[in-house]
């Protein structure tokens, strides 16, 4: 699971790790994290381990404008990067580590089958990539968003253009974290290419929808909003389940929950199904 670093398109640097299965040529799980995520969050580590046991390769990789660097992979240690980061940006560096697999890969896994897997915003960006790049095979989002114009689209929108950055507070680490009014002119710029339901009704790959019942930050509503929009789509509710299915960071194998435990057993058996 050595890190590995790439270029993004912009010059930025994407860092990945990857989990083989012990079987060759099996396929390829490419997990993007969530808003105020990153790679090595809490149980994300475990859940790699978990896949790769099961025979499914597991890459998984920090935005490149996430806050995190790769020098410091644990810490938002660059604010300003996080700041300036967009839709845009998310799906070009979701793109450069699809090519990347294809380039580097095609000896270890079956690049037939890649598979998109991506936890709350980053369920948003693997819908939106599946349905634009015809070489992913599958897709299971965890606690996604169905839509980003609701999130986007407030009576803050004016205070935003004013100042030029709204802060959104990190209670774990404390932060007040900036995003700047980029994001929004970069949405606005983008508002068909971004349509979360529109790439719903437009994908036709088989697709897993997990979502806890008690999500308190991506109400549980969504989920059935983008059941609805995915003609092939199975929805799984996972009871008594909050937006990282009761678990935190640092994690501790431990006391790992039984609900990230059937959230990692349903996704297993609908990846290799």
């Amino acid at each position: 699971m050595k890190n590995l670093v790439i270029n993004s398109i912009r010059n930025k640097k994407i860092t990945i790790d990857i989990n083989f299965a012990k079987s060759k040529k099996s396929p390829l799980v490419i997990f993007s994290h969530g808003f105020k995520g990153f790679k090595d969050w809490g149980p994300f580590n475990f859940i790699s381990n978990e896949f790769a046991l099961s025979g499914l390769n597991f890459l998984k990789f920090n935005f490149s404008h996430n806050g995190i660097s790769e020098n410091d992979l644990h810490n938002f240690s660059d604010l300003e990067a996080f700041g300036n980061n967009n839709i845009s940006i998310e799906l070009e560096d979701l793109e450069s580590v699809i090519n990347w697999s294809h380039n580097n890969l095609s000896e270890k896994v079956d690049l037939n089958q890649i598979y998109l897997l991506g936890h709350s915003r980053g369920g948003g960006i693997s819908i939106l990539k599946a349905a634009s790049n015809f070489s992913i095979k599958k897709l299971a989002s965890w606690a996604s968003i169905c839509d980003f114009e609701r999130r986007i689209e407030n009576d803050r929108v004016n205070y935003w253009k004013q100042r030029g950055v709204v802060y959104v507070f990190n209670s774990r680490t404390n932060q007040q974290m900036p995003l700047y009014y980029q994001f929004y002119e970069d949405y606005i710029s983008n508002k068909s290419l971004f349509c979360i339901p529109n790439a719903c009704r437009a994908l036709a790959i088989p697709s897993l929808i997990v979502h806890g019942d008690k999500d308190q930050t991506v109400n549980f509503n969504e989920a059935e909003e983008l059941h609805k929009n995915i003609s092939n789509s199975i929805l799984i509710k996972i009871k008594n389940a909050d937006h990282v299915f009761n678990t935190k960071h640092p994690f501790n194998e431990k006391l790992i929950s039984n609900e990230i435990k059937k959230v990692i057993a349903d996704t297993i058996s609908f990846f290799k199904n």
